[in-house]
């Protein structure tokens, strides 16, 4: 066989210098023909970064469904668990399909030329028809775009589902489901996009590493407009309306705090340092705020609860979130005691003192937790650890202090305002509350014909 070799690359050679005798050009393009195919360009795409961002892809979807299914479903009455968890798996899947057809386009379109404008994106993704195997995306050039539209649509799953918390109890399955689906559209896409994809805010430089403002403020303020509008439960301070099982809410909170390091880390949207610290960060935080609620519920209630401990534990989660790739362990932990101490507060004392009905405290752990969170972001962020941002305390930059209000204010605003316009909408059309006797007897066997034996 070498010998054949040998023998083909001297007739080949004898060939082209024929050929060169009577035509150089005739021989350019023999040689060229000869010539081995250039090698195609190197992809982009990392194998290393594509595992990460795949893991916590599924990390965050567990969040969900069982994560905060069972911490849900756990705090309610017997006689609704099967709703409340119907209610965190009907999301998934009404959110998922519009994520598909619109909310992603609408979210992350980021060129301007297909731009609507800065406050909302385009419809270049509509059913996701320009997305090809092995398209990557201007926000993650690294992993394929198909793995990070299915990142963010994570987000976009629990982001809603988290607005539950405030309407246990009353609201009918139907109107739920609608309201799934118009919210995603109307608020959580448009504020995604001025903070993530090239919006406003984003421009503005406001820090938001993983969704203190996008997801939590944001949902919970929904929460607080859904109890307002829907009024408290039937029998609320009159009748017994303790958790049914603590145990399910324990399991659902561990689940919420493991699967959260894909929410934080893998917004690094790459396995690099950045994710490690912002694991790190998490982790920190998320121990000092169950520690600092039980405290607190220790000198005030005389005794810590389990279900006050988890509380906390979340209430740190959702602080750290804005916060996570931007600050280090000493910063983390100084959230995370803070966490504890204000949403213990605003989810026990300040739902009393106004009286509305946050039926499992969306509000007072979620939206004022991420405002704290992401206004801590801007006095505590540090360039050592993320070139992008620059705090207040630690750098001297005041001016972050005021993007961060206008990031909380612009969404607390917004989404206030037009989860109002959907829920009126949807009250006059198909009516948001079950009626008092469907409400006594219990959502499962009313609205699902099923029940907790």
């Amino acid at each position: 066989m070498t010998l054949m070799k040998y023998l083909f690359a001297a007739v080949a050679a004898i060939i082209v210098l024929c050929l060169a005798h009577f035509d150089p050009a005739l021989a350019q393009d023999a040689a060229a023909a000869a010539a081995p195919p250039a090698a195609p360009p190197p992809s982009p795409i990392n194998t290393g970064d594509t595992a990460w961002m795949l893991t916590s892809t599924a990390l965050v979807l567990m969040m969900t469904i069982p994560g905060l299914a069972l911490f849900y479903g756990g705090m309610v009455r017997k006689k609704n668990v099967l709703a409340t968890l119907g209610q965190a798996f009907g999301a998934t899947c009404i959110i998922t399909v519009l994520w598909m057809i619109v909310g992603y386009s609408i979210a992350f379109t980021t060129n301007d030329s297909e731009s609507l404008n800065r406050w909302i994106g385009g419809f270049k993704y509509f059913m996701l028809k320009p997305m090809t195997i092995d398209a990557v995306s201007p926000l993650a050039a690294t992993i394929p775009e198909s793995v990070y539209m299915c990142f963010q649509m994570t987000f976009a799953i629990i982001t809603p589902a988290l607005i539950a918390g405030s309407l246990a109890d009353r609201m009918k399955f139907s109107s739920f489901m609608v309201f799934m689906g118009a919210w995603l559209v109307l608020v959580y896409s448009p504020i995604a996009h001025w903070v993530w994809g090239g919006g406003w805010l984003g421009q503005m430089g406001a820090l938001d590493y993983a969704g203190g403002t996008v997801v939590h403020l944001n949902a919970g303020t929904a929460g607080l407009v859904c109890a307002l509008v829907l009024g408290p439960r039937y029998g609320l301070g009159k009748e017994n309306m303790a958790p049914y099982n603590l145990v399910y809410s324990v399991i659902g909170a561990s689940l919420l705090w493991v699967g959260w390091f894909g929410f934080n880390a893998g917004s690094a949207v790459t396995a690099n340092v950045n994710a490690g610290m912002a694991m790190a960060a998490t982790q920190i935080a998320t121990a000092a705020a169950a520690l600092s609620w039980m405290v607190c519920e220790w000198i005030i209630a005389k005794k810590p609860s389990i279900l006050g401990i988890v509380s906390g534990a979340v209430a740190g989660l959702v602080a750290i979130t804005p916060a996570s790739g931007f600050v280090d362990p000493t910063g983390a932990l100084i959230i995370g005691i803070l966490a504890g101490i204000v949403c213990y507060f605003a989810a026990v004392h300040v739902k009393k003192i106004f009286g509305y009905d946050d039926a499992l405290d969306a509000f007072g752990v979620h939206a004022v937790g991420g405002a704290l969170g992401a206004m801590l972001t801007g006095a505590l962020a540090s360039s050592a650890i993320n070139s992008l941002g620059k705090g207040w305390l630690t750098d001297g930059n005041g001016h972050q202090m005021l993007i961060q209000f206008y990031d909380v204010a612009g969404t607390f605003v917004y989404c206030a305002i037009m989860t109002f316009i959907i829920l009126k909408v949807i009250d006059v059309f198909i009516g948001l509350r079950v009626p008092q006797a469907v409400e006594v007897e219990g959502l499962d066997i009313n609205l699902h014909g099923e029940v907790v034996q």
